[in-house]
């Protein structure tokens, strides 16, 4: 009886759309300009939306695109329920919507309730307000230590560097975990609560399939606000437990959206992006009553090493089990240096990231991408001083974001942008690299063997082979520096992490390969793997 009940809850959950779907991040600012300023924009994406649905991809995740001054582009927002004139209208963000559901893609934005836009109508309330007032207690004012009040009231860090609290002129203090320009909301305040109640019904009405949560573990502190006790506190976050991040009480919140969610037909989702000390309490944000997924850091961060990707990939689909969630895995986005340069960059880089992506993509449960990423575009290390903006430079210049971010090449024209801006248009926000020429989506489309080939196919395959998505894995015994594991007892996959020719067993019931990121060598029984490669293929008879 326990396994026709186990058997039943597996039919549900594989009814789930999020539970196995391919999202695409778009970054808004650097995806596409369709009015020519060099800006991207929601008219930009939505004449990329046929792109995105023959990649393959399930939906799209927005970069926030609302009201914002831009001090950390976009994650300071002013007015939740409007979007920036510098990427549109609302009216566009609804014409985008449909067109998208058109295309038969999903559509998630962002959404970031940690803080505010210092801009926005609550905060600059506040300031007028006064100490003391209703309209501060929606943030987190606090009087400073010292005599005269001269130091903050804590040791908390921000992560952009430099103390997390900023002093006004009539003597409080003001917490802020990013930006000074990105106060942090005071989630103990009813009115916040209801406030963001309402941000999630206004862009759920208008049509979105979800949200991504910016800083889901950051809402709530620590009571009475305790020092941390030492410096470099960023070090902390994701390994340790800090008074600022991943406290309890920020699932109370999330129960909350998930009622809201559930609501709605069609199945809305939220995507927690929390990081959390273990597995463990990451799983947390993703039980049955919370959000849907969460992104999983811990395989984002693991160096090229194939024992260390086993333990992570074993670790995450065992902690999420527990709580019957999907895992969800990303090599890059926004935030990061793109994988191709953190797995050595160059040829090797490539080659290495080809290898994750089919890996990722053959492991069970949903899979992130990131923008560019099926180009194989590396990071962009030598921008010129002159355009570099992220806020994240001033904890140091090698944390900076520009390089990830940089606008993607559309079209093999003789000069950048490449095709990124309308004809005629060759300034972007952030300059495009000169030899990204043969990295653009029209050079590689018409290369069967390009990066961009790969993604194209190994999507098809993914969406159409039985064995792949939502499901179990079964670890094959391999050697050192390798992984094999069969899904579903019809398809096997091979990954050699090391930088030699490694043979091994062909898996049973294997006819051939059935796409590699680069090509094995096979005679009878062995298989030689090449140099950092993943190998799909299809089992029979099994």
């Amino acid at each position: 009886m326990t396994e026709l009940v186990e058997d039943a809850a597996v039919a549900d959950t594989a009814t789930r759309w999020w539970r196995d779907a391919v999202i695409y991040q778009v970054y808004v600012r650097s995806f596409a300009d369709g009015n020519g300023d060099g800006v991207g924009d929601l008219l930009g994406v939505r004449s990329r939306l046929r792109y995105l649905a023959e990649l393959g991809v399930d939906a799209i995740w927005l970069t926030p695109f609302f009201t914002s001054p831009m001090a950390d582009f976009g994650y300071d927002v002013a007015d939740y329920r409007d979007v920036d004139p510098i990427f549109g209208s609302l009216a566009d963000a609804k014409a985008l919507l449909d067109d998208a559901h058109r295309h038969g893609l999903k559509v998630i934005v962002d959404v970031v309730p940690n803080h505010t836009s210092d801009r926005h109508a609550w905060f600059q309330e506040a300031l007028a307000a006064g100490p003391g007032s209703p309209e501060r207690e929606r943030y987190i004012f606090r009087e400073g230590r010292g005599p005269r009040g001269e130091l903050p009231p804590n040791d908390w860090e921000s992560i952009f560097g430099g103390p997390a609290w900023t002093r006004l002129p009539d003597g409080q203090w003001y917490l802020h975990l990013f930006a000074p320009e990105q106060p942090d909301l005071n989630w103990e305040h009813p009115e916040v609560h209801a406030e963001f109640a309402d941000i999630l019904r206004f862009w759920l009405d208008l049509g979105v399939d979800g949200f991504r949560v910016d800083v889901a573990h950051g809402m709530v502190k620590a009571d009475g606000l305790p020092d941390v006790g030492h410096s470099d506190q960023v070090r902390l976050i994701g390994a340790d437990i800090v008074p600022f991040f991943d406290q309890d009480g920020v699932h109370e919140i999330h129960r909350a959206w998930r009622r809201i969610l559930d609501s709605y037909e069609g199945e809305r989702i939220g995507v927690a992006e929390a990081w959390a000390p273990s597995p463990e309490r990451l799983a947390n944000y993703v039980r049955p009553d919370e959000l849907h997924q969460a992104f999983n850091f811990h395989f984002l961060t693991t160096p090229w090493d194939a024992a260390a990707f086993r333990e992570v990939i074993a670790v995450s689909l065992e902690t999420v089990t527990l709580v019957g969630a999907p895992s969800t895995w990303v090599l890059s986005n926004h935030d990061v240096k793109r994988h191709v340069t953190r797995y050595g960059g160059g040829e090797i880089g490539l080659r290495r990231a080809r290898a994750a992506t089919l890996l990722m993509l053959a492991l069970p449960g949903s899979a992130y991408l990131y923008q560019g990423e099926e180009l194989g575009l590396p990071e962009v290390l030598d921008l010129p001083e002159e355009y570099l903006q992220d806020p994240q430079r001033l904890r140091d210049p090698d944390s900076g974001r520009d390089g990830c971010r940089v606008p993607m090449p559309w079209t093999a024209t003789d000069e950048p942008p490449f095709g990124f801006a309308p004809p005629g248009i060759y300034e972007s926000w952030l300059p495009v690299p000169p030899a990204w020429r043969g990295l653009s989506v029209e050079a590689q489309l018409r290369d069967a063997a390009s990066t961009l080939s790969l993604y194209r196919s190994a999507l098809r395959i993914r969406r159409e082979h039985p064995a792949l998505g939502d499901g179990a894995i079964s670890w094959l015994d391999s050697p050192a520096g390798t992984l094999a594991f069969t899904r579903g007892g019809g398809f096997a996959c091979l990954i050699n992490m090391t930088a030699e020719w490694v043979e091994v067993e062909r898996p049973l019931g294997a006819a051939g390969p059935l796409l590699a990121s680069a090509d094995p060598v096979t005679s009878g029984e062995r298989v030689l793997l090449a140099p950092d490669s993943t190998t799909w293929w299809t089992l029979e008879n099994v």
